[in-house]
């Protein structure tokens, strides 16, 4: 879909000791509250405390470069010191969702990924994922990686890239949006360690679409990638797109959202991606919900089930995920 604010998902991160992380979004709507708050306050932050069933999380934060912003929103970086603070007393990790701002390219990149790690690399809740070597790297999702050609990413990502960033003090595990099939091949070719599907309408992207998940994992396999299907409770974003109603999926009381989770836990992945925690415009969340009306928009509640219901699912999963990689690799 066109993006309207900050993009945001959650990924499930199964640790290599089994450890069951959830990476979680923040943004400045909150429909279980009275009003909006100032998106530079801390009442952005009220979604650390529902934290009934989600523990050991780690927050994915859309991030744009200092004094950047998308068409409908605000700079955020200088919220960052103050998402990681509130992080840290949470016991919450931190990482970042990397948007597409105009001209971004290899060289901006790796001001981009230095300036993070500098800034906030010390901060101890930045996350960082062990890898298969033992080292600890930062994770980074970069939204519309398509847009820019993989031999400007090479540059960045591969070795023999002439603006490299591998080998260093800011290498770190790179994870492209894979949308349509021949990006598997642009991914690869253009040094990415991973891909993730991000849309949770089922159908409106060769990526997203859950027939297609299992070609995708034995590519990522064969190609030494990992492979991060993006699941999610439904889709409706007709109050922003009223042109988009075919590319609206029904919650169907939660059976659309345990449906997706089905249908990845089926691939095996490393890693599952939730979109998202709290983007209200596309109906994606699955932060507690109660009926709230402002102005002529009504959003939508989980009645008849109470607020925190995929909190709950969420939960369900992820214990049957933990268990299930459990299985695979003994």
């Amino acid at each position: 879909m066109a993006r309207f604010r900050r993009r945001t998902c959650i990924i499930l991160l199964l640790f290599i000791l089994f450890i069951c992380s959830i990476m979680m979004a923040l943004k400045t709507l909150r429909p279980d509250r009275a009003g909006f708050g100032d998106p530079f306050g801390l009442g952005l932050l009220p979604e650390l405390q529902q934290r009934t069933v989600l523990l050991d999380s780690v927050i994915v934060l859309s991030w744009y470069p200092p004094g950047m912003a998308d068409e409908n929103g605000e700079p955020t970086d200088d919220l960052v010191p103050v998402i990681l603070d509130y992080a840290h007393k949470y016991n919450l990790k931190v990482t970042f969702h990397i948007e597409p701002y105009k001209d971004r390219d290899d060289r901006s990149m790796y001001h981009n990924v230095k300036y993070i790690i500098d800034k906030y690399g010390g901060h101890p809740a930045f996350y960082r994922q062990k890898t298969s070597t033992g080292k600890f790297l930062p994770m980074f999702y970069v939204y519309d990686s398509y847009v820019t050609i993989p031999e400007i990413w090479a540059n960045l990502l591969t070795l023999s890239g002439s603006q490299s960033i591998r080998n260093t003090p800011y290498d770190a595990l790179f994870i492209a949006l894979l949308v349509e099939e021949r990006h598997k091949h642009d991914i690869h070719r253009s040094g990415f360690d991973g891909m993730y599907t991000y849309f949770a309408t089922n159908g409106f992207s060769y990526g997203s679409s859950h027939h297609n998940w299992a070609g995708l994992k034995a590519f990522c396999d064969s190609n030494n990638l990992m492979f991060i299907p993006s699941v999610g409770p439904g889709y409706i974003d007709t109050s922003i797109r009223p042109w988009n109603n075919h590319n609206t999926r029904n919650r169907v009381n939660g059976k659309y959202y345990e449906t997706a989770f089905s249908a990845a836990l089926l691939v095996r992945p490393e890693i599952i991606s939730i979109t998202s925690f709290n983007e209200w415009h596309e109906g994606t969340q699955i932060e507690k919900a109660v009926p709230k009306r402002t102005g002529q928009v009504v959003y939508l509640d989980y009645k008849p089930h109470k607020p925190n219901i995929y909190l709950e699912l969420t939960q369900k999963w992820s214990e049957k995920y933990r268990k299930e990689q459990e299985q695979w690799l003994m």
